[in-house]
């Protein structure tokens, strides 16, 4: 999401990199190009001209003069700047004092309201309530039948006394559905509301009627974040004929622009609340616009990626896998693949990936990544016995001809997955006793994250260094060589100690070379 905005914008800050003082042409030349990188991502002028002006009014003032790096707060300007724009922070629900809580749904025909309100219902599942979708969409053909199967989908019953296509009346069946809600119990009241090709008199009308006829606690305006700035037209026009609370932005993965997303709350004062960002029902969360910020200026999202790994990951399995690498040893395939499949549940590995930080530069190999190429690994790892899933040391090459076989593999898949296996867990020992990973210098063990500045872990093993004879040692020390006794007497710093120095060193973070030779095999798999 959002692709061609962060690509702009990264490459507008690798030119002021290096730089140790910023000019005001500096300045003036950086606002031009993130001016410019935001019209083409079909932001609203509006709010272009407010966010540039804000960006070099901060950078001009003593803000910047007094940054160790102008550069990395020149960054850090951009990334607050860009929260604000974006609604400041997250916003939750509003639930009614006395159930059932009513959300009423409403946007233009072909947004994703229907789909949403399965994704809605479900998320709320998720968070203990019991909520009931209402179709009072009767007018789009098949609507109804639509949300019965997407509420089957998502585990929520669904409230159709009307056929639709045509027949029935939607004030009367939303207005039913209070009492309906109120009778079984159900907390919440999700209501699908008919949709128009366009903002016009009849839908301002029913959606009127229907927000009369049941007073809702949130009115949500489904927004498709492909049609840009546009869709802040149409959310001026309904906010001025029917008023809502909050903006649901729907298709945000295929979003390459961010124009509707970087717009709408800034216009029309309304947040954003909620984000669908794929097909599936779990594609869907809150709008976090801190995460999103850091998401558009590549620094991860970091907070979404362990949220997703708690609801995923079986906290005991996990601890057991990590005590067998750690400690006994006995870490084997079968525990390579409940893990592999724990990460599988979070969704596809690409979007997985993507929100590591600094990932903006492997767009390409992480949209490249054959997501059967797991559906592969599981076949090769079930046709081994569990004696060879325990201890892969034993298999010789009639073993690994028998399972390619019996997985419709070849004996170079088997060998290049095995082979993998074994490097992976050895560098996970490494790491557990401290040693640091592989082609990342500074970087102590995970566990205690020591190597770390600050953080407490066990350090890695210092290698003694033998000096040449005849010749003495130079220090690594860039002050001892040049001889400044003051400098030379400060402890030497391991890491980034200011959070401008972690964000130069998110900027400049490469994979280490076992990663590196994933993405680089040239279409093959990540294990042969």
């Amino acid at each position: 999401m959002f692709d061609t905005l962060q690509d702009r914008l990264q490459a507008t800050f690798r030119n002021l990199r290096g730089k140790g003082r910023l000019t005001d042409a500096d300045i003036d030349a950086t606002a031009r190009e993130i001016r410019l990188a935001l019209l083409e991502a079909d932001v609203n002028l509006g709010v272009v001209k407010e966010f540039v002006a804000a960006i070099k009014e901060r950078a001009r003032g003593a803000e910047l003069s007094q940054a160790l790096n102008p550069t990395q707060q020149v960054i850090k300007i951009v990334q607050e700047e860009l929260i604000e724009i974006l609604g400041g922070q997250a916003r939750q629900l509003r639930f009614a004092k006395h159930p059932p809580t009513v959300i009423m749904l409403a946007g233009l025909q072909g947004s994703g309201k229907t789909t949403l309100a399965g994704k809605l219902g479900l998320w709320l599942r998720e968070q203990g309530h019991t909520p009931m979708l209402v179709a009072a969409d009767l007018q789009r053909p098949n609507a109804v039948n639509q949300l019965q199967v997407v509420g089957g989908r998502a585990g929520v019953p669904v409230f159709a006394p009307e056929p639709g296509n045509g027949v029935g009346n939607p004030v009367e069946v939303a207005r039913a559905s209070i009492e309906e809600a109120k009778r079984k119990y159900y907390d919440t009241v999700i209501v699908d509301t008919a949709g128009r090709l366009g903002v016009d008199a009849e839908l301002m009308r029913q959606a009127a009627d229907i927000r009369d006829a049941v007073n809702p606690d949130e009115i949500l305006f489904v927004v498709d974040a492909m049609i840009g700035q546009d869709a802040v037209n149409t959310a001026n026009a309904f906010g001025e004929g029917v008023g809502f609370d909050g903006v649901v932005l729907t298709k945000l993965d295929g979003d390459a622009r961010g124009g509707a997303a970087l717009s709408i709350a800034k216009v029309t004062g309304k947040p954003i609340m909620f984000a669908s960002s794929g097909e599936a029902l779990k594609d869907f969360d809150l709008f976090h616009p801190d995460r999103m910020a850091g998401r558009i200026l590549d620094m991860g999202d970091l907070f979404t990626l362990i949220e997703q790994a708690e609801k995923t990951f079986d906290a005991e399995q996990s601890r057991k896998a990590a005590e067998k690498i750690m400690g006994s040893g006995d870490f084997g395939l079968d525990d390579f693949l409940q893990q592999m499949q724990a990460v599988r549940k979070m969704g596809p590995m690409s979007k997985i990936l993507g929100m590591m930080p600094g990932m903006g530069q492997y767009k390409d190999a992480l949209g490249a990544i054959d997501e059967r190429e797991i559906d592969r690994i599981e076949a090769i790892i079930y046709s081994m016995t569990p004696a060879e899933r325990a201890k892969p040391e034993i298999l010789n090459g009639s073993r690994r001809s028998r399972i390619a076989n019996g997985s419709g593999t070849t004996v170079q898949d088997v060998n290049g997955l095995v082979n993998r296996f074994m490097e992976t867990r050895k560098m996970m020992r490494q790491m557990g006793k401290g040693g640091g990973m592989p082609g990342m210098p500074g970087m102590g063990g995970m566990p205690g994250m020591g190597g770390m500045p600050g953080l407490p872990g066990r350090p890695a093993k210092a290698q003694p260094k033998k000096a040449a004879k005849g010749k003495k040692g130079v220090s690594g020390n860039p002050a001892r060589r040049s001889g400044n006794p003051a400098a030379a007497s400060a402890p030497e710093q391991n890491g980034p100690q200011t959070e401008a120095d972690m964000q130069q060193a998110m900027a400049d973070f490469q994979l280490p070379p076992e990663l590196q030779k994933m993405f680089n095999q040239g279409g093959k798999g990540p294990f042969g």
